[in-house]
């Protein structure tokens, strides 16, 4: 992650080198990645608990998933409930925080449902870094004989100060997002699904003087698809296909100086797309096989072919190969192609990215308690989109790069020296090359981490009391090294919880976003109560 302060107010997701609009964001297979900045793409309208599970794909994912999977997936997923049951949170800490947070569920016959909903306020670490963040969500599960309905209804509200985000200003934001999502099944080999997400994002470039300059934009997205699954057990293969199609639109107005006017204009486009892809797994063999296929067809009359190659042998029981290879693409956002404000510039010509990636590794289960795991990747992207400058008194201005190459290397490591206790470790390594700027400063492109470590440490303490470590030290691409440790405490049986987080322990002053400075030490303590089971 690459943050801009501290509550998640705003946040990057950042794979392999990849910038925040080349990770494509799911929530239950919908997309929810922003039209109008990739900046907003962690703008979930869930709340974390209502999270079952986060599902990570590395490396170019647009045969399934379509656009903006360049460097990854990441899908964030819901589950029914299977009982009833409340759970009510709330905590305090440094710098004026505090939380609080409600989970309900039901269970019935053929009926079962979630409402969640959690909010944290700070007064901020700094001068104009305050923020409040609101989401709730209410889903619903229904069983018939036609296959299982699921309905999903979820908003977020989010306002923080925006000191130094997109410059040298003291500026203000406000994002809102709504989202509605359904999920059909038309018996078990066949799904059909439809969603609708509204967001909008209020700028103020002076927080004390918001007549100065002020940006309101609201952009909307609809996406249909129907996926079907085919399984050949005697030949030990699945056939997976589907049709999709979804648009997006956005209305922007600017209020300079007493002037309103078109910030991004109004816009809208569309898309629509076919894919298929086998998967082999022949019974009692030590090979897969997967390979697939999409074609995507933009407003205008664009097309898109994108491949993927997938495969893995295994050597002995506890020793796997394995290999991918495939396409990705993304269309530039209405703020790379419409944008200005007094430090930056969009590009009204830009043209979309993309990238053929590749990676080969191996999986070792060691013994019941270790598992390695090793994985090199490598990148060639053309046309990718940055924000670059000669000198840094310049504007800030969209721009394609002819082409960029990111090779890496990245090993993790999983071991359970005795019961109750887990130890992880990773490391990456990651290159590029450096040329494709001509001299030209970037903004975005080059922020990536040359080196990241991560150690952490889960034990049980007993009596239902656990604690977590973790540590993590990043080099970032010409920018010194720091190290952040973050420590978890918190009993997770009974019915009264008590619960410590102990942020950045060490009081590191580091940055993510060159020119952001992060919060230092911090402290929450609080209780969740469970009521029912």
């Amino acid at each position: 992650l690459e943050e801009r302060g501290a509550g998640g107010g705003q946040a990057d997701i950042i794979l392999r080198g990849g910038t925040a609009e080349q990770t494509l964001v799911l929530v239950n297979g919908f997309r929810v990645n922003d039209a109008q900045t990739g900046h907003h793409n962690l703008d979930l309208p869930l709340p974390l608990g209502g999270m079952s599970a986060v599902e990570v794909l590395h490396g170019a994912g647009s045969t399934l998933h379509g656009t903006d999977a360049l460097s990854g997936v990441v899908e964030f997923l819901t589950a029914a409930p299977s009982h009833d049951g409340m759970q009510l949170r709330a905590g305090g800490g440094s710098y004026g925080e505090t939380e609080q947070a409600l989970e309900g569920s039901l269970v019935r016959r053929n009926w079962s449902g979630r409402l969640t909903a959690e909010r944290n306020f700070s007064t901020g670490f700094m001068t104009d870094r305050d923020y409040r963040n609101e989401d709730a969500a209410a889903e619903s599960w229904l069983g018939t004989r036609l296959g299982v309905s699921d309905l999903l209804v979820a908003g977020s509200d989010r306002s923080f100060g925006a000191n130094q985000f997109y410059g040298n200003y003291s500026s203000w934001e406000r994002t809102k997002s709504w989202f509605t999502g359904l999920r059909q099944e038309l018996g078990p080999q066949t799904v059909a699904a439809f969603g609708y997400r509204i967001h909008t994002d209020e700028f103020v470039l002076l927080r004390s003087m918001p007549a100065v300059y002020t940006n309101n934009h609201k952009d909307s997205s609809w996406q249909a698809s129907l996926r079907r699954t085919e399984s050949f057990a005697r030949r030990g293969a699945v056939v997976l296909y589907g049709l999709e199609s979804d648009g997006d639109a956005i209305e922007s107005t600017n209020y300079a100086g007493g002037v309103t006017t078109n910030a991004l204009g109004n816009h809208a486009r569309n898309r629509g797309a076919g894919y298929a892809d086998l998967d082999l797994r022949p019974s009692k063999s030590r090979w897969s096989l997967s390979l697939g296929a999409r074609e995507e067809i933009f407003s205008g009359g664009r097309a898109v072919f994108s491949p993927h190659l997938a495969g893995s042998f295994r050597l002995a029981d506890g020793l796997k190969l394995r290999a991918s290879g495939g396409y990705g693409f993304r269309l530039p956002t209405y703020t790379d192609l419409y944008y200005k404000d007094p430090s930056t510039l969009g590009n009204a010509n830009l043209k979309p990215e993309s990238v053929w990636s590749g990676e080969a590794g191996a999986d070792w289960i060691a013994s019941k308690s270790l598992t390695l795991s090793a994985t090199g990747f490598y990148s060639r992207q053309h046309e990718v989109i940055d924000y670059v400058r000669a000198t840094t008194s310049d504007k800030w201005q969209a721009e394609n790069l002819s082409m960029l190459r990111l090779a890496g290397f990245e090993a993790t490591l999983r071991w359970q020296p005795v019961r109750g206790q887990i130890v992880t470790a990773g490391w990456s390594g990651l290159s590029g090359a450096h040329d494709a700027l001509g001299g030209l400063l970037s903004e975005y492109v080059y922020n990536f981490p040359v080196e990241n470590v991560h150690a952490g440490w889960r034990a049980a303490l007993g009596r239902g009391f656990t604690v977590n470590n973790g540590v993590n030290v990043v080099k970032r691409y010409q920018a010194t090294p720091y190290a952040v440790w973050n420590s978890t405490w918190m009993r997770e049986q009974g019915r009264v919880q008590p619960y410590l987080r102990l942020n950045n322990l060490a009081n590191t002053g580091y940055e993510e976003i060159s020119g952001v400075r992060m919060q230092g030490r911090s402290i929450v303590g609080g209780v969740t109560v469970q009521l029912g089971r």
